[in-house]
């Protein structure tokens, strides 16, 4: 599934369709996630497309109906768009042939074309009227964007005190912050040295301080090369993210840790798989296993 910054990555993708008027909108498909409003292709030609952001995995599209001498500008309503597990958003000439899982395009006057490509079909075209798209069930309670100042260790030690689960599916909860999914989780915990199985209340504020660093630095890096591209992500200009050739432990089971080159582990916490890399120490006769941080030195006793 696309994780926040290939959700960024795909936003951003799509800038140029901002002040541009919609001329036409097809629906191939109707159902995916949730059906797509029927009352698109009517209600959304001749708006113009006038701001573009991201809430948390959401793409939030807003469109104004302009005055006649173009002074003036009106909030209609808003797309709420979702690429589910393996839908894109693709912008294309507007005489590009649709294909097999093309569900969904809105066409602009300049001769360009957002389309939505989503094989699997869990992806969202959700239409909101006026100025209330963070009202939506989907948006309202969700946690804050990791990026934002609000986001810090104060908030997470504090929101941790009573949550007893493991700390890796606890970060991933979107109540508590949003855009955290596996990949991001499982290297942002590698990255600030804390066992993904340590239940959250155990997490110390200076641990919270490490990982809040370490969560917005790998968001930041990966949005920088343009996501992950595992299986199914590509941008919206169809180029691949590259954030993947750096991971330190995600997906490389079995491969030598960058750090320390001992093998990266698999442990399985519900229905995600963090990987951790584990070295071995003779203590006493005793062997010891413990996830290796990011600095060898400091995984022995460090914190987990």
């Amino acid at each position: 599934m696309p994780e926040l910054p290939e959700v960024e990555t795909t936003m951003r993708g799509i800038f140029p369709l901002i002040g541009q008027t919609v001329s036409k909108v097809i629906i191939r498909h109707p159902t995916l996630r949730w059906p797509i409003p029927k009352q698109l292709p009517t209600e959304l030609p001749t708006l113009k497309l006038t701001r573009l952001r991201r809430r948390a995995k959401y793409i939030v599209a807003e469109f104004s109906r302009v005055n006649q001498v173009g002074s003036q500008q009106t909030l209609v309503g808003c797309l709420i768009l979702h690429l589910g597990m393996s839908g894109r958003i693709c912008l294309l000439p507007k005489d590009e042939p649709a294909a097999k899982h093309d569900h969904f395009d809105i066409h602009f006057t300049h001769g360009q074309v957002m389309r939505l490509r989503d094989p699997r079909r869990f992806g969202a075209v959700l239409w909101v009227e006026g100025e209330d798209a963070d009202a939506h069930v989907l948006i309202k309670d969700l946690g804050p964007e990791p990026l934002d100042a609000s986001f810090d260790a104060e908030y997470l030690f504090k929101q941790l005190r009573s949550r007893t689960a493991p700390i890796k599916t606890t970060i991933m909860d979107s109540h508590l912050v949003v855009g955290v999914g596996n990949i991001y989780a499982s290297e942002s915990l590698f990255r600030a040295r804390i066992n993904p199985k340590t239940a959250a209340n155990k997490v110390t504020k200076s641990q919270c301080a490490r990982l809040v660093a370490e969560i917005k630095a790998t968001l930041s890096e990966a949005i920088e090369a343009g996501g992950s591209s595992l299986r199914d992500f590509f941008g919206a200009d169809g180029n691949p993210g590259y954030f993947q050739q750096t991971y330190f432990v995600y997906g490389r089971t079995n491969e030598p840790c960058q750090v320390c080159q001992k093998p990266i582990l698999q442990i399985k916490q519900g229905s995600a798989r963090p990987f951790i890399a584990v070295i071995a120490s003779v203590n006493a006769g005793v062997v010891v296993r413990h996830v290796h941080a990011r600095n060898c030195a400091h995984a022995l006793g460090d914190d987990l």
